[in-house]
């Protein structure tokens, strides 16, 4: 049983799946629909959670909006979230970084991960 959902969960699948990580900030960009139109909207924010797996993967992004904290949850391969731009990686010690909803004005901000190329 557990093959046969795997098969036809591959199909939906996206193959070009950003690679990000918690603790880095991203732009969701989203289709909306409204009526007959269709547009894209960015939510942008910090990602303080990842859960799931397959086609059931979901992140949840975290902002500010007029010192108020919104989140909202994407799932990683559904059809109404065109792509995922990763801005600035941040540096963290957890999987999960819902301490940030405490915190209020430059404290949220995470210390950006520094890579070395060689």
């Amino acid at each position: 049983m557990q093959k046969l959902l795997e098969k036809v969960e591959s199909a939906h699948l996206k193959q070009n799946s950003p690679a990000f990580n918690i603790g880095d900030t991203v732009d969701v960009h989203v289709r909306i629909v409204e009526g007959g139109k269709e547009r894209v909207q960015v939510f942008n924010g910090t990602v303080i959670a990842r859960r799931g797996s397959g086609i059931r993967e979901k992140f949840t992004v975290r902002r500010i909006v007029n010192n108020e904290g919104v989140e909202r949850v994407f799932p990683i391969h559904s059809p109404s979230v065109v792509n995922i731009e990763v801005k600035r990686s941040g540096h963290k010690r957890r999987a999960k970084l819902y301490f940030l909803r405490d915190r209020v004005g430059k404290s949220v901000r995470l210390r950006e991960k520094w890579s070395v190329k060689k």
